[in-house]
């Protein structure tokens, strides 16, 4: 039977209104099963950090719905928060033993959404340590492992947060996007996930990578959940100037694009240089070729758009920003929050507490003195205006309404490699258009994967265009229930 952790967030709150549930039941199962799976059984490594008031707030919120009334849109969900994200009753480490036990003076601004929507924070999740990497270890979390496969990472760096949600340690979770951060550990733990507009969200209070490149966003189990979620965390905020983009391009309600028929009529373009070629790579073409197939029963077309210039890892080497921006970044963030164990990125290094896989990359941020005077940073922004231009083009030439293309185009790598290669997300990233994350189905099963390496694709679309993305998103996900396969923990029970 699937447990109530991993239903979507209406028959939870159905179940309250009907007196068969209550936010403290809910709660307290997802504590079960966090003592169960997390630090021993398969010992998944996803959490961080436990909320010592989540009991006491689902208690809270139990006595104001006897009344018949629900404090907010997600009362009584239980929700994770990645661990870059300031929370003034939990420490905040970004998995560093560099920032260990650190609480910051306030919330983040993502934080107080969610606490005034009524959610209840469950705790805080492990990530690839200060976001830069996407294999999910760190110095303070160690390695988070993949449920589906226990030999293999969960992507990165939100991978304890789609870990939580994969396993019911919460209902959702709350994740950060600098180049696939959200949309990778969806992609590889059968979830869903969206990374929005550049600007539609605040990031304020979450421990910064690269400005022009971060997002915040959720992952769930349902494109519903999404939409729900959405509506909490869009908006303007004066801390996030970004987010002045926002104003008058935020619907009444992202579930209002919610729809069966979303997809009919709809013309979607097949980025075919995101698409491998080697023996590798099959199992991920034969899932998008599935999709496809979906899509256009649906009653929509899926044409090609051949572009050898879209070259993801060709994105990343030449125009990634986060070196430059990383410092100046960083320094300000910790200036801002005099208990901080470190004061600024040099702090950082000299402290010799950071895992050594982002050991290269503090010493090459430091090193940066002025990036705003530095040609290559600017050449990169420049070319980041172009690149906008180049999919606006092929969006405006064959009438599209979105671009899909595989989020990694081989299976999410095993534990031990150096690094999560082939990973398409960069392109969302450095546009700062939105884009979805979707079930593909899984690779064949085998002993290490006993319901196969789930395989994730994107939607992605131009900006604040995220309303659209739900709605098809949702209509994909009407006509494949078969996808929403979770992880198989027999393998695991005594």
């Amino acid at each position: 039977m699937k447990s109530m952790t991993t239903q979507d967030i209406a028959t939870i709150q159905q179940a309250m209104l009907d007196g068969t549930l209550t936010a403290a039941q809910l709660v307290a199962t997802c504590l079960q099963r966090i003592e169960q799976w997390d630090g021993q059984g398969p010992k998944l490594a996803a959490m961080l950090a436990i909320n010592p008031h989540a009991q006491a707030v689902a208690q809270e919120q139990d006595t104001a719905a006897q009344s018949g009334k629900l404090v907010g849109p997600l009362h009584g969900i239980p929700i994770v928060l990645k661990d870059n994200c300031n929370t003034s009753d939990m420490p905040t480490t970004a998995a560093s033993q560099a920032l260990a036990g650190f609480t910051p003076s306030k919330d983040s601004a993502v934080a107080q959404r969610l606490k005034a929507a009524g959610a209840i924070i469950i705790g805080k999740a492990n990530l690839h340590e200060f976001a830069l990497a996407g294999l999910t270890m760190s110095s303070l979390g160690g390695q988070t492992l993949n449920p589906y496969d226990l030999t293999r990472t969960p992507g990165g760096s939100s991978g304890g947060s789609a870990v939580a949600v994969a396993m019911g340690y919460g209902t959702l979770a709350i994740g950060t996007d600098t180049v696939n951060s959200i949309r990778s550990p969806a992609s590889a733990t059968n979830l869903v996930g969206l990374r929005p507009t550049r600007g539609l969200v605040s990031r304020a209070g979450c421990i910064p990578v690269a400005d022009s490149q971060d997002t915040v966003g959720p992952i769930a189990h349902s494109v519903a959940d999404l939409a729900r979620t959405m509506d909490v965390l869009a908006g303007y905020d004066p801390n996030d100037a970004v987010t002045a983009l926002s104003v008058g391009r935020i619907p009444a309600s992202y579930t209002d694009s919610l729809g069966q028929v979303a997809l009919s009529g709809k013309r979607i373009g097949l980025l075919t240089s995101l698409q491998g070629t080697d023996a590798h790579n099959q199992p991920v073409n034969a899932a998008m070729q599935a999709v496809i197939k979906v899509f256009e029963q649906a009653g929509a077309t899926v044409v090609t758009v051949d572009d050898t210039s879209i070259d993801a890892d060709a994105l990343i080497e030449q125009l990634d920003v986060q070196k430059w921006e990383f410092k100046p970044l960083m320094n300000r963030y910790l200036a801002q929050e005099p208990e901080a164990p470190v004061k600024d990125l040099a702090g950082l290094i000299a402290s010799g507490r950071c895992h050594e896989s982002i050991q290269d990359f503090l010493k090459l941020a430091e090193a940066v003195e002025d990036p705003e005077n530095d040609l290559a940073y600017v050449q990169r922004r420049l070319a980041h205006q172009r690149l906008r231009h180049v999919l606006w083009k092929h969006m405006a030439d064959q009438e599209l309404d979105a671009l899909m293309y595989p989020l990694q185009r081989c299976l999410v790598v095993p534990v031990g490699e150096a690094s999560q290669v082939e990973r398409n997300g960069i392109l969302a990233a450095l546009t700062g258009f939105p884009a979805i994350n979707l079930r593909a189905g899984f690779s064949q099963p085998d002993t290490n994967a006993p319901v196969g390496v789930p395989i994730g694709f994107d939607l992605m679309a131009r900006p604040f265009d995220d309303a659209l993305l739900l709605g098809m998103g949702y209509a994909y996900e009407q006509l494949t229930p078969h996808l929403k396969q979770g992880p198989d923990l027999r393998q695991w029970q005594a």
